[in-house]
């Protein structure tokens, strides 16, 4: 008994040190600050790195209004950077669509928008009967745009989120969180289309008959705070206040997300606070830049003397204002690089450290191809040299 007592104890000292290791290989969680969220749930993560600054009940499961319609937007501003549609594509409205309730542009049924006038009402007025009418031309109909919906949440890694419809009208099955909403959010503040619209306080639609409906930015931060520049409302009896809303401020960019305020000044407030949490007591250190080299190497048997290298991605991180923990780049790499090597070949690896922990290794890549010298080019090179 004895010897089994020992060889358990060992055992779960072993597990426990494998445990612990592992844990310090994950970048230190970011303390939540004395911030006093009254809402049911909320989240401020780092745009560029996706840590998560602040966090209340951020993954519970909770209806948010029409913060649903930002995944309208992103499977409609995805289609016009695949080239499926343009800003001026011509969008035939339904009456079905015409006939939504709620927050609207008032859209007459069997006449054509172009796609910029339905995608701009969206973004500013929350507009229930565009958010349809885009979702009718590009999957056919609402359902299977919806099935869309859910699919590209799945990618983006949204798992706690279920969507029903396409507007953040009331449905039993549909549900989202805090922490999804600020990746969806992240994702749209991606393309340029939609800060194009999303900065604009106030504007008007003309409807095909010359009519004009006035347009009003439902997210008054854009107005009144510093560096906002996007974001959705949201507001039901289910659902409560909400909005979720991206703010820049010198090389920093931040995602704040509240959900189930109990009014709509509440929403505003809160959302602010997290913004000015952030700013105060953070700052973001860019550590690797796919656009910047990395290094340049000397190839060996190739065309070209040297190439330079790049990271795969970009990689930045958090940290506490006055934090003095450091983070390291090291390279992993040959001596030369042999050729050949095609455009985006992977020959080496990049691994960052803090405090002595490994916490990501991303590839390094050339991006361009690198051709082996053939019997000609030594020739050509020895009679060069000659």
């Amino acid at each position: 008994m004895k010897k089994i007592f020992v060889s358990s104890l060992l055992f779960f000292c072993i597990l426990a040190t494998i445990c612990c290791t592992s844990m310090q290989t994950v970048l230190p969680a970011m303390a939540t600050g004395d911030i006093d969220i009254s809402s049911k749930s909320a989240c401020l993560v780092d745009y560029k790195s996706g840590q998560v600054l602040y966090e209340k009940n951020a993954t519970e499961h909770l209806p948010v209004a029409s913060m649903v319609k930002m995944m309208t937007i992103l499977l409609t501003l995805e289609e016009i950077d695949n080239g499926n549609l343009t800003l001026d594509t011509m969008v035939t409205t339904s009456e079905n669509a015409s006939g939504m309730g709620g927050s609207q542009v008032f859209i007459d049924p069997f006449v054509e928008y172009r796609t910029e006038d339905l995608l701009k009402s969206v973004i500013m007025a929350s507009a229930n009967d565009a958010s349809v009418a885009l979702a009718e031309h590009i999957s056919g109909n609402e359902k299977s745009f919806v099935g869309k919906m859910n699919k590209r949440a799945q990618e983006l890694g949204m798992n706690d989120t279920n969507y029903s419809n396409c507007t953040g009208l009331p449905a039993p099955e549909q549900y989202s969180c805090a922490k999804d909403s600020a990746i969806v959010l992240k994702a749209v503040a991606e393309h340029e289309n939609y800060h194009k619209y999303s900065t604009i306080w106030m504007d008007e639609l003309t409807h095909p008959s010359g009519r004009k409906t006035e347009l009003v930015n439902t997210n008054r931060l854009i107005r009144y705070y510093d560096g906002c520049d996007g974001g959705k409302t949201g507001s039901t009896n289910e659902a409560g206040c909400c909005l979720s809303a991206s703010a820049k401020r010198n090389n920093m960019r931040l995602i704040s997300v509240i959900v189930g305020a109990k009014n709509s000044q509440t929403r505003f407030n809160e959302c602010s606070s997290l913004f000015n949490y952030g700013f105060a007591n953070f700052e973001n250190k860019s550590l690797l830049e796919k656009e910047v080299a990395c290094k340049n190497m000397q190839v060996n048997k190739g065309k070209q003397e040297s190439v330079d290298i790049f990271a795969e991605e970009d990689y930045s991180v958090v940290v506490k204002k006055g934090d003095k923990s450091e983070f390291e780049v090291n390279y992993e790499l040959p001596e030369k690089i042999s050729a050949p090597k095609k455009a985006g070949e992977e020959v080496g690896k990049a691994i960052i450290s803090h405090d002595g922990q490994v916490v990501k290794e991303i590839s390094l890549i050339v991006k361009d191809n690198l051709d082996k010298l053939s019997l000609k080019d030594c020739f050509d090179k020895i009679v060069h040299e000659w």
